[in-house]
């Protein structure tokens, strides 16, 4: 009697346990959050893969062709130049937005007068919208009566083209696109200096550490899970830049800032040749791919999440 009384809220607790295990609850919450992963990012990226099989011009019946649009792809000359351009915007932007962001960080984490408003105000830039951003740059380059030559012309400087010459006008896209989002990448880096405990700076300081020796071995090292996200987020979205560039050069002059995505956009609805597009964006998924494993590889071992 007394092993059957034992053995028989066991049995009860282990039927519980199996009831949990399958419960829908679960799928319920992660669901509305699954459906737009999956209606929004995996089936579109499936629609295009499977267009760049397929010769479409929109008005016509879509012409499967096999690995037609990739062969076509081997051979065209522009399309490596505007992977080329956008790898030279990617590494004028990134670098130069995440120095700044940081520094921007590390000076809005100190104790000044009208910090928060300050905090907000480099926020700006990155609410507004792209295009209307593009077409106000355009007004400050202006050779003639843009803001920037005019203050060279009261110091007696000629100011040139900027967004007619092709050896400016992809540096003069890329200052705009810094501009915009660095104080966004700020907030990031900025919460990460906020997580960082005070009792391993206030330790270093006991240990003789000044304040260069305690930024670099004691703030950077674990600001690894920012730095980490941060690249990574602003790599792809450099590398997906398009908005600022059409309404500023629109891929001009000659083609100089025809980053990757423009030239999808051209080949699409330019050239109304959406299999081959297809094929530009299957390329550049693959680019972008590829640049997020080595980031995943590299920060991987660098990268500590528990400050404990």
């Amino acid at each position: 009697m007394i092993a059957h009384a034992t053995a028989q809220p066991a049995a009860s607790s282990g039927s519980r346990a199996r009831r949990r295990q399958w419960s829908w609850a679960p799928y319920l919450f992660v669901g509305p959050s699954l459906f737009g992963v999956v209606a929004f990012l995996l089936l579109p990226v499936l629609i295009v893969f499977g267009l760049s099989f397929f010769d479409w011009e929109l008005l016509s019946d879509p012409t499967f062709v096999g690995l037609g649009n990739y062969r076509r792809l081997a051979a065209d000359g522009s399309v490596w130049s505007s992977l080329g351009i956008t790898c030279v915007y990617v590494a004028m932007c990134i670098p130069l937005q995440t120095v700044l962001a940081l520094g921007l960080a590390v000076m809005l984490n100190q104790k000044i007068r009208a910090v928060k408003f300050l905090r907000a105000l480099f926020v700006v830039p990155w609410m507004a919208t792209p295009i209307v951003l593009g077409l106000i740059w355009s007004w400050i380059f202006d050779p003639r009566d843009g803001a920037i030559n005019q203050l060279l012309d009261l110091a007696g400087i000629t100011g040139p083209a900027w967004l007619s010459e092709s050896s400016l006008a992809l540096p003069a896209v890329a200052l705009v696109s810094v501009w915009q989002h660095t104080g966004y990448t700020m907030l990031f880096f900025l919460a990460g200096l906020q997580g960082i405990p005070q009792e391993l700076y206030d330790a270093a300081a006991c240990d003789g550490a000044t304040s260069g020796q305690r930024f670099w071995r004691v703030t950077l090292p674990l600001l690894n899970p920012t730095m980490f996200f941060v690249t990574v987020t602003n790599l792809i979205g450099a590398f997906q830049a398009f908005d600022t560039i059409y309404s500023m050069t629109d891929g001009g002059p000659s083609e100089s800032t025809a980053v990757m995505n423009f030239k999808i956009f051209h080949v699409a609805f330019r050239e109304f040749d959406f299999g081959y597009a297809a094929t530009l964006s299957i390329v550049l998924f693959l680019v972008i791919l590829l640049v997020t494993l080595v980031q995943v590889r590299f920060f991987g071992k660098r990268t500590t999440y528990d400050l404990s």
